[in-house]
């Protein structure tokens, strides 16, 4: 089949090399100084020079930002992510006018995926829910985001990541920046003796906060097994670097202090065998009885009720040590205020069950849906910070329909996933779904406890390894890879 897009020439390679200097500069002196409009000023020449020649380098120079992006409030209220919004807005609309004028060339195995069609069916089912939302401005903007975070990190990676080398790109240009971001907080944080008190300054201006930044570190752990692996089996005498940013990987994780990211990479680590085993569907099945049964536990006879926290007792914590004791004596103030919301959410549910509030709305209505009992110091959320549970979201925003339809989409990736794993028979494309899956199921386990699905830091990423899994799936070596491929196993 003849290539979609054909290879750049050397004077739009050096093109491209010029404006990464440039973005490079403004970057620097935009957080040196403060003024972050410098950060998206080189993006708007790049997109529309970019309309003319060959996208394939603004998907790289996205994928090196989203470590580095920076989150900033626009008049209005409306929050942005410098520059990673704007280059995932021009990407989808280059996307949009290469895809008018090239789609009877388009790979309809990758487009037509049925992994890709249960995202299709995700976003078809938001765009439906805004129409009936309570408030149709808000849930407008969160549609919108949610077409060009599926264009430019799902629809075309399809297009560009179709082989494990590009693969390996792709790795390459995550890992670096992110290890930057890494390196930076732990030396930051050394200075303040790894303070839990004060590890959420540490990360400023790339992460807003701890749990975005533990997030990001997590869902990206298993490319760096997969990395080591590439790296070896071409022959590469630096393949042992991967295995000594691990332990640097992990203490980042670690000193992040996100007691959700601990536990997803434990999962994800147990998940590798389960993988392995041939038995993710009855270890999904177990996990969706689970989660059914904890729910009906708590809303049936009012159960929750007896988990209402002690207003005086239920405190911040300053030290990592006292904030693990508090959890399960249900002292911690993040865990309860947690609580709140998800109560309030729960009594949100009945009044509009079917097409839910709206995407986006549950911080605008929730209030009114709170139960006194629950209150903590931090309940004004001054912050506004979210429900801390996407799931939980998903049903309140979008009705029972959205969650079933997300928790298909979810879900069926996974157990398709699998599948594909073992009927590839390239070793790197096989080890490339396996560090997709799980990387997916750390998302999947951190958004049972937070709702990170629409950040740059997570919410990226696993579009990007829902198209890695695509692309592997379908990924066939002609002769000269099969025979070398064979000589790496």
């Amino acid at each position: 089949m003849k290539e979609v897009l054909p290879s750049p020439s050397p004077s739009v390679r050096k093109l491209f090399y010029g404006y990464a200097a440039l973005v490079l500069l403004c970057l620097g002196v935009g957080i040196g100084t403060g003024e972050y409009w410098l950060i998206g000023a080189p993006v708007l020449i790049w997109v529309a020079a970019q309309a003319f020649l060959d996208f394939r380098p603004l998907f790289w120079l996205l994928l090196i930002t989203i470590p580095l992006s920076t989150n900033i409030l626009l008049p209005g209220g409306f929050g942005t992510d410098l520059p990673t919004e704007p280059l995932a807005i021009g990407l989808t609309g280059l996307l949009i006018l290469h895809a008018a004028k090239h789609w009877p060339s388009y790979d309809t195995k990758a487009f037509g995926h049925p992994i890709a069609w249960l995202l299709y069916l995700h976003v078809g089912w938001i765009l439906f829910a805004t129409v009936f939302s309570d408030g149709f401005v808000i849930s407008l903007k969160f549609s919108l985001a949610k077409l060009w975070y599926v264009g430019a990190y799902f629809l075309v990676p399809l297009l560009i990541i179709k082989t494990p080398k590009k693969v390996s790109v792709l790795v390459h240009c995550i890992l670096w920046p992110l290890l930057f971001v890494a390196v930076q907080t732990l030396v930051r944080h050394g200075a303040y003796g790894f303070s839990f008190a004060m590890q959420h300054k540490t990360m400023f201006p790339f992460m807003n906060e701890h749990v975005s930044y533990a997030g990001c570190l997590a869902t990206f752990a298993p490319w760096l097994i997969f990395l080591g692996w590439w790296l070896k089996s071409k022959g590469k005498k630096n393949w042992w670097l991967s295995m000594v940013i691990l332990p640097i990987w992990l203490a980042a994780v670690y000193f992040s202090f996100t007691r959700a990211a601990f536990v997803a990479l434990f999962m994800a680590g147990g998940a590798y065998f389960i993988i392995r085993w041939r038995l993710l569907k009855p270890a999904l099945a177990l996990a969706v009885i689970g989660g059914i049964a904890v729910s009906v536990y708590f809303v049936r006879n009012n159960k929750y009720l007896d988990y209402a926290p002690n207003f005086d007792t239920t405190i911040t914590h300053e030290e990592f040590n006292s904030l693990i004791t508090a959890t399960y004596k249900l002292e911690d103030i993040s865990t309860m205020e947690r609580f709140y919301r998800w109560v309030a959410a729960g009594h949100m549910v009945p009044y509009r069950p079917y097409t839910g509030w709206g995407p986006g709305t549950f911080l605008e209505n929730y209030k009114g849906y709170t139960v006194n009992a629950f209150r903590t110091y931090v309940s004004d959320n001054e912050g506004q910070s979210g429900i801390h549970s996407y799931y939980l979201m998903t049903l309140v925003e979008q009705g029972f329909p959205g969650l079933i339809i997300f928790l298909v989409y979810i879900l069926g990736a996974l157990i398709v996933g699998e599948r594909m794993y073992h009927q590839q028979t390239d070793p790197a494309a096989r080890n490339a779904i396996m560090a997709a899956l799980l990387a997916m199921l750390v998302v999947d386990a951190f958004n049972i406890i937070n709702d990170q699905m629409e950040t740059d830091k997570v919410g990226a990423q696993y579009l990007l390894n829902l198209a890695i899994l695509i692309g592997m799936g379908n990924y066939r070596p002609g002769p000269a890879e099969e025979e070398l491929s064979q000589k790496s196993t």
